[in-house]
């Protein structure tokens, strides 16, 4: 299985990919893993490549063969649809982060275009308001396990609690609460979905 996870500098992306990664070698899964980062501490763009049950691979998940994508960004997810295979899943948080360009007034991000675009180019995309399900668990920094609780409603080789679990390892113990809560938010936002 290959998983892409996208997003920004500063969203927890190399964080969730290192949980999926620990989740599933705790499954006794073979894992490989890989990450382009750019200017990831100025909001620039970060993708992790997860890829489950394959050794006889690379880490690079090729172009149109990931099963799944993860965007935690809407330009993000625009950016990354070509590694999607045809049928495949994705999970795209709608909340924009504003380039310092567009605050700067010297280009524009029209969001709506966006998330249109991606509706129409993914046949069956999984938009959420991660964001705000963030905030309602505790604090914004947590849409990284919105997402990954939204990523553990997909077809995944291991348990949703797996996952949780390998995540909270990797947190300090005072979020962890916050954390835990994000997570079933986004488990519960995919229901239906």
């Amino acid at each position: 299985m290959n998983i892409v996870i996208a997003g920004v500098g500063g969203q927890g992306i190399i964080l969730a990919s290192r949980a999926l990664a620990e989740a599933a070698l705790n499954a006794g899964l073979s894992v490989r893993t890989a990450e382009t980062i750019g200017m990831a501490q100025r909001e620039g763009a970060v993708a992790s490549y997860v890829r489950i049950g394959v050794s006889d691979y690379g880490p690079l998940i090729p172009q149109g063969t990931a099963d799944i994508l993860v965007a935690c960004e809407p330009a993000e997810g625009a950016r990354h649809i070509a590694w999607l295979r045809r049928g495949g899943r994705a999970v795209i948080a709608t909340s924009p982060v504003i380039p310092v360009s567009v605050s700067l007034g010297t280009s524009s991000y029209d969001v709506g275009a966006v998330l249109r675009f991606l509706e129409e180019a993914i046949e069956r995309p999984c938009f959420l308001d991660a964001a705000a399900l963030a905030r309602e668990a505790g604090s914004i920094k947590a849409l990284n396990m919105v997402m990954l609780g939204a990523l553990s409603r997909l077809d995944l080789p291991l348990a949703a609690d797996e996952l949780l679990k390998a995540a909270l390892k990797l947190l300090p113990p005072q979020v962890q609460t916050i954390n835990r809560h994000a997570f079933a938010l986004g488990r519960q936002a995919m229901e239906g979905l």
